[in-house]
């Protein structure tokens, strides 16, 4: 009798998992575990990666000077030919006013590496002088193989190298389902793709790298994650927007173990020792690595450039800045407004570090670095992206809006570059994710951490209940629609002739800074959840 009772549990227990089953149209791709599911989708995304390549990119055809494509060949070539202490010098054989190199060694190193990949196969698209311009058919196609190999050996590794250790720390990662859209979330960002893969950079080296640290940083080895950023650092200047957060949380750790100068001292070497080695080059003459500084921060192109939706250009309707102030002043206005608003984020996490607050800081400071900084790019908004991705399964209902407006704000640069065709088609393929059954955005747990957070601040709930509310985002989104719609099929008054564009900014702006406040409220919020025995426990 006892063998029947428990063979009809053993039944019911399948009969259950079966059920869940059925009604889990993702069981079949996580059943066999994490690595599974994700060998899966990122095989998927490596296609649609693939597909955003067949389309134009920046520059296509458009001498004398062409576009980032160029810019990018044009290192290859300058790396592969030249010397490094050349690299970053103007010279007879490099003239920096032509795509000269502007971003830290580690991208030189890079593109000294795909240079050589490139002279293997196709030796005329990386010759030096000869190969401006160079735009045959192997050279795309070897230049397009260049971001998909630097998708799969940095960024896909670093998304399940964070995956496998946000899953291990449970954040709300309940149903199996959860795990692969969470990937997906991550890996199908459809602004990192268009960017990349369309008008053609290398952000996935960066944002990868900027991933893997973040992974190891929740693992607790923070040594090994101050390297990873650093080297992130030293891949893209931009990849500074999280520094605030990094600082907050790794000096907040350090600060609740035991020996606090013990602990900052080994991550101020590993700092110190991993710049070394990327700088060394350039560390034998002052004036070497001064050359490089100076390329890094291009102060003489002014507060910002074309139309991005950070403060500077949008407030430049009513505020001419750049007629009004130096470019001294405007840099001192950019630091002094970029430090304020991503100070509170930073202290948050020194005075009470946690894992979740971290991710947080992340979102928060890389957007006061987006709407404060000097010489922000509409690709900029990459990077509070890429945090909020990492929390989609926290504002599952957010990620949605800001990759909307993410998208929106860059249309006009993807108009340029005519890849409207992808753009479209990335928006909807992103929609369909978003909305899979029993896929987190299906269930709208978005709509359960706002009404969570609507209970414990007052401000919070009236930006959420204000900004969003069905009918404010219905029609903030028919206002979208509306204006990509009159973008592709009007032309604006020839007194105002970027005057959809202006319009296009402010509108994402107004998001962006709703955005920012609703975060940093939230990260705030979190330190009101550690209880007192949290507060005085020694990281070890």
């Amino acid at each position: 009798m006892k063998k029947k009772g428990e063979m009809k549990k053993v039944i019911k227990v399948k009969d259950k998992v079966n059920d869940g089953q059925d009604d889990d149209p993702w069981w079949w791709l996580v059943q066999e575990g994490i690595r599974p599911s994700f060998l899966c989708i990122s095989l998927f995304a490596l296609l649609v990666r693939v597909a955003v390549g067949l389309h134009p990119y920046s520059g296509a055809g458009t001498p004398p000077k062409f576009g980032d494509y160029e810019a990018q060949r044009h290192w290859m070539e300058i790396t592969l030919n030249l010397p490094p202490k050349d690299w970053y010098r103007n010279s007879s054989v490099n003239d920096l006013s032509y795509w000269g190199l502007d971003y830290p060694p580690l991208t030189a190193y890079q593109s000294y590496v795909h240079g050589v990949f490139l002279k293997t196969f196709d030796p005329d698209s990386v010759a030096l002088f000869t190969s401006r311009g160079y735009e045959s058919y192997l050279g795309k196609l070897l230049m397009r193989w260049t971001v998909l190999s630097s998708d799969v050996l940095i960024f896909f590794p670093a998304v399940l190298y964070f995956v496998l250790v946000y899953r291990s720390m449970r954040f709300g990662m309940g149903q199996n389902s959860d795990v692969a859209w969470h990937i997906a979330m991550i890996v199908l960002n459809p602004c990192l793709i268009l960017i990349d893969h369309g008008h053609f950079q290398y952000n996935c080296i960066s944002l990868g790298l900027t991933i893997a640290a973040i992974a190891a940083a929740l693992s607790q080895k923070d040594l090994v994650a101050s390297v990873l950023y650093c080297l992130a650092l030293n891949h893209k200047q931009m990849s500074a927007y999280f520094a605030p957060a990094f600082f907050g949380y790794l000096l907040g750790k350090c600060l609740r173990k035991k020996n606090p100068l013990l602990e900052v001292t080994k991550l101020g070497l590993m700092v110190i020792g991993t710049f070394a080695v990327v700088w060394w080059p350039y560390l034998q003459s002052k004036d070497a690595a001064l050359a490089v500084l100076s390329r890094l921060a291009p102060f003489e192109r002014g507060i910002y450039e074309d139309y991005v939706a950070n403060f500077w250009c949008t407030s430049s309707v009513l505020v001419k800045w750049k007629k009004l102030y130096s470019t001294q002043s405007l840099r001192i206005f950019s630091l002094a407004a970029t430090l304020i608003t991503c100070l509170p984020s930073m202290v948050q996490q020194i005075l009470a570090p946690s894992s979740k607050g971290f991710l947080y800081a992340l979102l928060n400071s890389s957007f006061s670095f987006y709407l404060f900084s000097f010489q922000v790019h509409e690709k900029s908004i990459l990077l509070p992206l890429l945090p909020l991705t990492l929390l989609a399964l926290e504002e599952s209902r957010l990620i949605l809006w800001l990759t909307h407006f993410a998208m929106f704000s860059m249309f006009p640069l993807l108009h340029r570059d005519k890849l409207v065709l992808a753009y479209m088609a990335l928006y909807t393929l992103f929609i369909l994710v978003y909305f899979a059954p029993c896929g987190p955005g299906g269930r709208c747990h978005g709509t359960k951490t706002l009404d969570n957070t609507q209970k414990t601040k007052r401000s919070v709930d009236f930006i959420t209940s204000i900004t969003f509310h069905p009918l404010v985002m219905g029609c903030l989104g028919l206002c979208s629609l509306i204006l990509h719609v009159i973008y592709l099929t009007m032309h604006p008054p020839n007194k105002y002739p970027f005057l959809f564009e202006a319009v296009i900014m402010l509108i994402c702006f107004s998001q962006f800074v709703l955005f920012t406040f609703y975060f940093n409220s939230k990260q705030w919020m979190l330190s009101k959840h550690l209880t007192s025995k949290d507060k005085q426990k020694k990281l070890i």
